[in-house]
């Protein structure tokens, strides 16, 4: 399990030393975020839905893992709105802090250590890249841009104006009529995609040094607490008695959507979060603490079903 870890921690690590040391310069962390955001993650996307057609959402698994989901994602949402009193913008970052995992780069090794394969995976890549990610870019483009026009003429221009939308719109559409692109193209985006990953987690470990000249409130130990309690016990806890008792799976299944729930948060919070304009200490603490105990909640799931 350990060895799952090894690269995020190693990554950040360099972020963080490339911070220290300032070889980046002050404005790293931005330009940095951004390039994941506009170029390098809409080149992963399109570039790996291109190459297979989309499957459906059917299957008792992936629907008990919607639900954990959408429900402590949704928690997240109404802790950070009332409770604790945070901006629109700040709401959506907290709602995908608890329950956006970290499905990509982190997933997949513990998928095929712990479970022999990754092949659920795909399904919960699918559904958070399809379904939850619109949702959360879709709060965050309302809270950034709301005093600009109706938040419903906002929404309903997003996928002309999201990178990643569009990267999933026309990679799911070229994946369904089987076109697969020029050679040529699907290197270079493979190439350029393959960089969304290691650039994220090295603005990471930037960001855990830059001082950030905000007027935003910072986070409070309490919330933090609660996000990744959320994260790394909420989710594969309300997974596991929806897909035990709602669903009845049992077995590898059922081991399989519990330690895909109990995945730590996504980077991308922190990118999506520096892209809208979202004071990003709460998204990168999120991150640090889940993914540090998540190493601990995993291989107990591990243990206890395998």
């Amino acid at each position: 399990m350990l060895a799952a870890f090894a690269p995020i921690w190693a990554l950040t690590a360099v972020g963080y030393l490339a911070g220290r040391s300032q070889v980046l310069g002050p404005a790293a962390v931005d330009v940095l975020g951004r390039f994941v955001f506009y170029v390098a993650m809409p080149a992963a996307l399109l570039s790996t839905l291109s190459r297979q057609p989309p499957q459906g959402f059917a299957g008792k698994g992936i629907a008990a893992f919607a639900v954990g989901t959408f429900f402590i994602g949704g928690v997240g949402f109404a802790v950070a709105r009332w409770l604790f009193h945070r901006p629109l913008g700040e709401q959506a970052i907290a709602g995908m802090a608890a329950g956006y995992v970290n499905a990509a780069n982190l997933g997949i090794p513990v998928a095929v250590q712990v479970l022999g394969n990754a092949s659920f995976l795909a399904f919960v890549l699918l559904l958070q890249t399809l379904i939850v990610t619109p949702i959360i870019l879709g709060a965050l483009d309302v809270a950034q841009r709301e005093h600009r026009g109706s938040r419903w003429r906002r929404l309903a221009t997003l996928p002309l104006r999201s990178p990643v939308l569009i990267a999933c719109a026309v990679g799911m559409t070229l994946g369904a009529a089987r076109v697969r692109l020029p050679t040529l193209a699907d290197s270079i985006l493979a190439l350029l995609g393959a960089a969304a990953v290691p650039t994220a987690l090295v603005a990471l470990g930037l960001s855990l040094v830059r001082a950030e000249p905000t007027d935003a409130q910072p986070p409070r130990p309490v919330e933090l607490v609660l996000s990744t309690g959320l994260k790394v016990l909420g989710q594969p806890l309300v997974t596991y008695a929806v897909a035990r008792f709602a669903f009845g799976l049992r077995g590898v299944e059922l081991l399989a959507v519990v330690i895909c729930a109990g995945l730590p948060t996504a980077q991308n919070t922190f990118v999506f979060a520096r892209a809208y304009g979202v004071d990003g200490r709460f998204a990168r603490d999120s991150i640090v603490t889940s993914t540090a105990l998540s190493m601990i909640t995993l291989t107990l799931a591990g243990a206890l079903l395998a």
